[in-house]
């Protein structure tokens, strides 16, 4: 009897333990209305001063209750967006909200505002989805095993069909998790194909940085340069991903269905991996993509740049995208790409935004570049 009572007192202290960890607030999480209006709050009863940092807009004051509550009410077109709360000159993750997103080592929290018909590709609606899977794979060229995330979509687990296959890479603060986390590209890909939008396809999302074998090392802090940044190792190795896809997955295995496209970091790796690999990639995509070498290696593979794009323009590829925006600091390598393109005879189709070197502008190039492929 005594061993009974000693049980039930400790599964109660457990369900007590338990229960504390689980906090509610009085408060309301990000209320967001059907005209992109968004309510947030935050209690800070011994604040002094409280603004939300919020992308694109000035830090804003937030107004103090009777109740110690801090609240602010702005407009914001639809998008997805990251912010944070200033408590007395201390950035604070909103507590009423958990949703967060990652850049390098910075953690905001996410902001989802979706448009009044509820069609916004960035947005979580109710259609098909497909399967996003974290797949380790050898890679012989570096010698070790590396992790990669691959987008299958609706229905690949119950046909035999054969799909195409899009390569797109991440920027230097990014991983293998970038475009999922941060460029929405699942939801992206699942609006898209059930509009009719984009033809079904496999993506695969590498880690470009090959000092690390992927976003999950065990307590290793994300940071923006590596020791191996943008100096040819990746570029060559890629052929230990494509290789391992194809036999892997039901892909169609040529260059008319594989397509390679990124931002910044990636779509420079973009660039030279097409430029020294003319009959594999059919369709390019550089979004806000570096250009220049930082004669740190790879002259193997940056080397003769120009020689490697007239041979690539005689492949004809299919599509060769470029996007940029006017106020990206990579704005002139771009220039000097397109006369680089012009002086080899690519055809190349050319998009200028709005904005610079943001997430905003890189959700939209995929939004444009993916209904032109395949």
């Amino acid at each position: 009897m005594k061993q009974l009572i000693l049980s039930v007192m400790t599964l109660a202290a457990l369900t007590a333990t338990s229960q504390e960890e689980i906090r509610t607030s009085a408060l309301n999480g990000p209320v967001i209305d059907s005209n992109g209006n968004v309510t947030l709050s935050i209690t800070a009863p011994h604040a002094d001063r409280v603004t939300l940092q919020l992308d694109g807009r000035q830090d804003t004051l937030m107004t103090r209750g009777n109740d110690g509550a801090w609240t602010v009410t702005t407009n914001v077109k639809p998008g997805v967006y990251r912010y944070l709360m200033i408590v007395d000159g201390v950035p604070t993750l909103d507590p009423n909200n958990v949703y967060t997103m990652r850049d390098v080592n910075t953690v905001k929290n996410l902001l989802v505002v979706d448009n009044a018909a509820h069609t916004m590709a960035l947005a979580d609606h109710d259609v098909p989805h497909g399967t996003v899977s974290m797949v380790s794979y050898d890679s012989p060229t570096i010698g070790v095993t590396r992790r990669m995330s691959v987008y299958t979509p609706p229905g690949y687990e119950s046909n035999r069909s054969r799909y195409p296959v899009l390569y797109l890479l991440h920027g230097s603060g990014g991983d293998e998790t970038a475009w999922l986390e941060q460029g929405r590209a699942a939801q992206v890909l699942d609006n898209m194909i059930a509009s009719g939008d984009i033809r079904p396809m496999i993506v695969v999302m590498p880690n470009g940085h090959t000092d690390t074998p992927s976003a999950y090392t065990p307590m290793v802090q994300p940071r923006f340069e590596h020791q191996q940044w943008m100096e040819g190792t990746f570029e060559r190795s890629f052929d230990d991903i494509v290789t391992f896809v194809d036999k892997t997955y039901r892909t169609k295995p040529d260059s008319r269905h594989r397509a390679i496209a990124g931002l910044s970091m990636g779509g420079y790796h973009s660039l030279y991996i097409s430029a020294n690999n003319p009959d594999k990639f059919a369709y390019v995509g550089l979004f806000s993509a570096a250009v220049t070498p930082r004669n740190n290696g790879g002259d193997d593979i940056y080397g003769d740049i120009e020689t490697k794009l007239k041979n690539q323009a005689r492949k004809r590829p299919a599509l060769y995208w470029i996007g940029i925006g006017k106020d990206d600091f990579l704005y002139e390598d771009n220039v000097k790409l397109r006369v680089l393109l012009k002086n080899a005879r690519m055809r190349y189709a050319y998009h200028e935004s709005e904005g610079g070197h943001s997430w905003a502008n890189w959700r939209a190039y995929l939004q444009i570049f993916l209904p032109q492929l395949f």
